[in-house]
């Protein structure tokens, strides 16, 4: 069964979004128009659906008419150990062009490192991983 996985509905930024997340993430897209879905409650050229398909799937649209657009509070996505530790910093730091870091990503109390980015569209994720996974991370620990 597969993971859960966010759907967010943009104010018009659906491809943009895609785009930047293909290039975060990587993975295939595919995206299907308001005209192809025979919608009429928004331009034609608008996303109705979008797929990211990858190491993080996501799928994306652009809000319709009757649709609110994602806003969000008390919320983020945890990417924890989800990949290599050098992965995820890469990760961390291209999520956070256009964003906000929200909390450095570094090593904690507890032995793990970990950060907070909100993204150009308003995601909160939280990153981090264990020490020990990675053995290129040895050289890396004084940034983590």
């Amino acid at each position: 069964m597969p993971a859960p996985a966010l759907y967010l509905h943009l104010p018009g930024t659906a491809k943009d979004a895609l785009d930047f997340y293909q290039g975060v993430f990587g993975g295939e897209t595919e995206v299907h128009t308001f005209a192809q879905f025979e919608r009429t409650d928004g331009p034609a050229a608008a996303v109705a659906h979008g797929v990211l398909r990858g190491p993080v799937d996501l799928y994306l649209s652009d809000t319709g008419e009757q649709d609110q657009p994602f806003r969000v509070e008390g919320l983020m996505v945890a990417l924890l150990g989800h990949a290599e530790p050098t992965t995820l910093r890469t990760w961390f730091a291209t999520l956070a062009e256009g964003g906000e870091v929200v909390d450095d990503l570094q090593r904690r109390p507890w032995g793990a490192s970990d950060g907070q980015v909100r993204d150009r569209f308003g995601v909160l994720w939280l990153i981090g991983y264990q020490h020990g996974s990675d053995p290129s991370a040895q050289a890396a620990t004084a940034e983590d």
